[in-house]
């Protein structure tokens, strides 16, 4: 199976964002333990980051006929980028949602993500492990959608 991971904007600067939400382990941590999920799993992983939202959606497009699935981490245009949830509406392909924070504790404008019903599921709270939870759960799926 190929697997993109998605991460949106500010997911690069974890390490030194609020570490007292997101932890001391930098993006390129969080890349390596990916990296690591990939031969435990026996699947084949692309990992991708952007700040800009049409960019985010471009990869989604073009991952429709690269992928068998994505992860995505839409940082904090999980909460209002309609844009993003025509997108993964738009392609074939599986599409989880995950978090490192648990959005539901933090902020009242967090708590709501409006790209969760195009999704196939969402996985929160669970820090750099949401990730490996996001691939056991497109490994569950499969391909379909």
């Amino acid at each position: 199976m190929n697997i993109l991971v998605l991460n949106g904007p500010n997911l690069n600067m974890i390490g030194i964002r609020e570490p007292e939400i997101y932890g001391n382990k930098t993006y390129v941590d969080l890349e390596n333990y990916i990296k690591e999920l990939q031969n435990y799993y026996s699947v084949r992983i692309d990992i991708k980051q952007s700040n800009l939202e049409g960019i985010l959606i471009d990869i989604l497009h073009y991952g429709n006929d690269t992928y068998d699935g994505v992860i995505l981490n839409a940082g904090a245009f999980t909460h209002y980028s309609y844009a993003l949830y025509d997108a993964i509406n738009s392609i074939q392909i599986p599409v989880v949602e995950v978090h490192l924070s648990d959005i539901t504790k933090r902020e009242e404008f967090r708590k709501v993500s409006v790209i969760r019903d195009a999704c196939i599921g969402s996985i929160i709270g669970l820090g750099f492990n949401s990730y490996e939870e996001g691939i056991k759960l497109l490994l569950e799926e499969g391909v379909k959608k």
